[in-house]
């Protein structure tokens, strides 16, 4: 199924009026679900935080009010929300797709076939979340298919088979890092030897500009950063975390950082002071480092390193100074100047979450969503529903005040404004 051009939508809005009708009439009756985006894995800074205000600060007993529920299909990409319209990945049938979605009521736009589903005893389908930028939707399946597609109309610009053209190596459990976009560049952790663990690629044509390390691929997203004096790409493979120069690949420093499996799955955290903060689950826990410059490069000091805190699939938030995540399967807020636990919350399960408005979003992995407040003074809940029963490994996204949830089978759209 192909779109509507948006050039013939924005005609026949101006031309299509009812009588008596104005264009900036037309213009008011844009809704903020219409006009609000979320457009990379947890949000503009990769972060898990959303600046969206005017939410409900409770909610009712029954919880938020469901707006639509559509069958999807298997996967754990995450949902991104631009001009009205949801992208994700999925797979059906035996295939992978990246499609587009209908905010409004989860009809379905466009999809495009990226390849085979990847299979797996935890999970089959995509487990990266697509990046929108430029119009133009960028999507990496679990076996390693590369794709760009015009978000207009689901039209391919390019694709690749990582596999093939770089001897990329998706990791046991599938490729899960979600492209990033830094400058005209596109940075994905494919995983292989021969120099060819981290790419970077033409944004525009899918053309190498350069590629280094030869380590195995881990589970994180990169981030783009600029701390001690330099812009950096922060990649966690599968033994370490690395810092790379953008323009050159070439490392800045690196840290060994070795878990069951090369599960390191959380995505870094930045905070004031130029300091970093990774975690690990399967009893690995977490270090604060503090970056410095040395010379023409950058080194990684630690500040701190506890298990309190052990990222096991999801990754934790900075809000307030605080950090709050899943150690296990246990919700707790830390200080991040020394690791100590604040408080503790059990109960939850394998969770995710982010943060908005002074509250936290949680979804825990047996499919329970609630709304609790970010207080170091310890938890409080503000409503709760049961989204789903079953599975739920995929933190939700938060789009002008529209909540959009999906297990391994559904997505599920709430209205959490006022």
């Amino acid at each position: 199924m192909r779109a509507t051009p948006r050039s013939f939508v924005l005609l026949c809005g101006l031309f299509c009026l009812a009588p008596g009708a104005s264009a900036a009439e037309a213009e008011k009756k844009a809704e903020p679900w219409e006009t609000v985006s979320w457009s990379q894995w947890r949000g503009p800074d990769r972060a898990g935080v959303s600046s969206e205000t005017g939410l409900a600060a409770r909610w009712p007993e029954a919880g938020p009010a469901e707006l639509w529920r559509k069958p999807l299909g298997a996967g754990f990409s995450g949902i991104i929300v631009a001009d009205g319209r949801l992208y994700t990945q999925f797979a059906n049938g035996g295939d992978a797709f990246v499609a587009s979605l209908s905010a409004k009521d989860g009809s379905e736009i466009w999809r495009v076939r990226t390849g085979a589903s990847f299979k797996s005893s935890y999970g089959d389908g995509p487990r990266a979340t697509p990046t929108l930028e430029g119009g133009v939707v960028y999507a990496l399946s679990a076996s390693g298919d590369l794709v760009a597609v015009r978000a207009a109309d689901g039209s391919v610009m390019w694709q690749l088979h990582l596999r093939e053209s770089f001897g990329a190596k998706p990791p046991r459990w599938g490729l899960s890092g979600s492209p990033l976009i830094e400058g005209d560049l596109l940075i994905v952790n494919a995983g292989g030897d021969a120099g060819r663990s981290v790419l970077a690629l033409d944004k525009k044509t899918g053309e190498l500009r350069w590629s280094a390390r030869d380590e195995g691929a881990g589970y994180a997203s990169p981030i783009a950063v600029t701390m001690a004096g330099a812009r950096q790409i922060l990649v966690f493979v599968a033994d370490k975390i690395v810092s790379l120069d953008p323009v050159s690949g070439t490392t800045y420093w690196e840290l060994g950082w070795k878990t069951d499996w090369g599960i390191n799955a959380a995505t870094p955290i930045l905070l004031e002071g130029d300091r970093v903060f990774l975690s690990t689950g399967y009893d690995r826990g977490a270090i604060m480092l503090k970056l410095r410059k040395e010379g023409d490069g950058v080194i990684a000091e630690e500040l701190w390193r506890s298990r309190e805190m052990r990222n096991k699939f999801s990754s934790s938030v900075l809000y307030g100074g605080m950090l709050y995540g899943f150690d296990e399967g246990t919700l707790k807020c830390v200080d991040p100047d020394n690791g100590t636990t604040l408080w503790r919350e059990r109960g939850l399960g394998h969770g995710s979450l982010f943060a908005v408005d002074g509250k936290l979003i949680v979804l825990s992995d047996r499919g329970k969503l609630v709304l609790a407040a970010a207080t170091p003074e310890g938890y409080t809940e503000f409503g709760a529903v049961q989204a789903f029963e079953t599975k739920t490994w995929t933190v939700p996204t938060l789009a002008g005040g529209r909540l959009y949830l999906r297990d391994e089978k559904e997505i599920v759209a709430f209205e959490v404004s006022r």
